[in-house]
């Protein structure tokens, strides 16, 4: 079950590790351990489970404090239980009856048991005949699949959750911003699980689960793309077409060109948040024909020839290094 190991282990960082270093350990590890990527692989998917509540924890700039002072039980919150009885959740799943709780600490005894009431869980426990404040509702984490064009350019999706405590459903308009990656999440506050007492409802998070493109590499902002060139082209070079995510673009191939070469064509990748956009990398790859004709056949005949010409020239006479 997810929630047993040390978080900043399943994330693979140092306790010190910055944000910025959180996130792209997250990022990576939620692309190489996806269900979409690992299909039916079960200890792939509760590897994704646990890099996912690692994050949610170490990701929250809150919630990694209290995790780094109490562990896995300072990272859990007061719910309603099934029987209307308030219960403490935490870790993977793991949750204790606050009259339990109670009994559990009351070693401590007098102000000194409610200050860890107070420090632990963020607020005191209510006394017997206490009015409780409505407590809010829990978050809602929901996969939803994008296509990459959907990822890139952002859509408009209907997504179907729970309204409440009834168990209805509703359907929800949801705008996917454009340039979301694989594993991002959204917040849409006040869409989560509903909750006793008239509390308001916890936040849904979509988790964005982008399908790969069947050309296109994205790396960050900017997109890769192989294509295929012609001996001739790769020799005399010209302007070739080559897909771009706005449709079919002009590259400038120089001459002589070699297989595995790669260019950049400015400002034709994803759009970033600042508003610029990334680059487009095209690697080159030369493709001869398999199928030729006599006519072409006889001139690479004497290109052959003309080329061993050529070299032979050159080691026989070879330049002067002064």
């Amino acid at each position: 079950m997810p929630g047993k190991h040390d978080y900043y282990e399943v994330l693979g960082v140092g306790k010190s590790a910055s944000v910025d270093e959180i996130k792209r350990a997250y990022r990576k590890l939620a692309k190489k351990y996806h269900p979409d990527r690992n299909p039916g692989d079960a200890t792939a998917e509760q590897k994704f489970k646990e890099v996912q509540q690692a994050h949610g924890v170490l990701g929250d700039p809150e919630k990694r404090a209290q995790y780094d002072r109490y562990g896995h039980g300072g990272v859990g919150e007061w719910q309603t239980g099934t029987g209307g009885e308030r219960v403490y959740r935490w870790g993977g799943g793991s949750s204790i009856p606050a009259d339990d709780l109670e009994d559990l600490i009351s070693a401590f005894g007098g102000g000194q048991r409610a200050s860890i009431f107070d420090q632990f869980f963020g607020r005191k426990r209510p006394s017997p005949g206490e009015d409780r404040a409505p407590e809010r509702g829990t978050n809602e984490e929901l996969r939803v699949p994008l296509t990459f064009d959907q990822a890139i350019h952002g859509s408009t999706l209907n997504v179907r959750v729970q309204s409440g405590q009834n168990g209805k459903t509703e359907t929800l308009e949801v705008k996917i911003p454009p340039g979301v990656e694989d594993g991002q999440r959204i917040r849409i506050s006040g869409r989560g699980h509903g909750a006793g007492r008239g509390g308001s409802r916890g936040d849904l998070y979509l988790i964005c689960s982008v399908s790969p493109h069947p050309i296109f590499r994205r790396e960050g902002a900017d997109i890769h793309v192989d294509v295929s060139v012609s001996v001739v082209d790769a020799v005399l070079g010209g302007k070739i077409e080559v897909p771009s995510l706005d449709g079919n673009t002009v590259l400038n191939l120089p001459s002589g060109t070699p297989s595995g070469a790669t260019l950049r064509l400015r400002g034709l990748g994803i759009r970033k948040a600042n508003g610029e956009k990334g680059d487009q990398y095209v690697t080159i790859q030369i493709a001869p024909k398999k199928i030729i004709s006599h006519a072409e056949h006889q001139l690479y005949e004497k290109l052959r020839a003309l080329d061993s010409e050529n070299s032979s020239g050159s080691s026989k006479h070879p330049k002067s290094t002064r």
